[in-house]
């Protein structure tokens, strides 16, 4: 997979409650990414980027909010979400891989 092709696999870090909770707990992260991306794609992008080692990769598509407006209502983009596991040992740190 080409440079490009990685960046834009992975859009950004997903940080929630429960994500971090899960950082604790299963040494899993989550990331938005592509909607179009695969998990082998996602796999290899994370591995890559941050030079870990990867267990497994579970994807969810995230429906979009239906929001009230003046207008009447409209409705928030579809997304995909990737949780990814990484060997027992090694974590992942989102601001290192942003200056490297």
């Amino acid at each position: 997979m080409n440079q490009e092709r990685m960046f834009t696999v992975l859009r950004e870090p997903h940080i929630s409650e429960k994500v971090s909770i899960l950082g604790d707990l299963a040494n899993q992260y989550a990331f938005k990414v592509a909607t179009d991306a695969t998990k082998a794609e996602i796999r290899e992008a994370v591995e890559s980027i941050f030079k870990v080692s990867v267990t497994k990769v579970t994807t969810a598509n995230v429906k979009g909010k239906v929001k009230r407006t003046a207008r009447g209502q409209s409705r928030k983009k579809n997304w995909k979400k990737a949780y990814v596991t990484v060997t027992e040992g090694q974590e992942i740190d989102y601001m290192m891989a942003e200056q490297g």
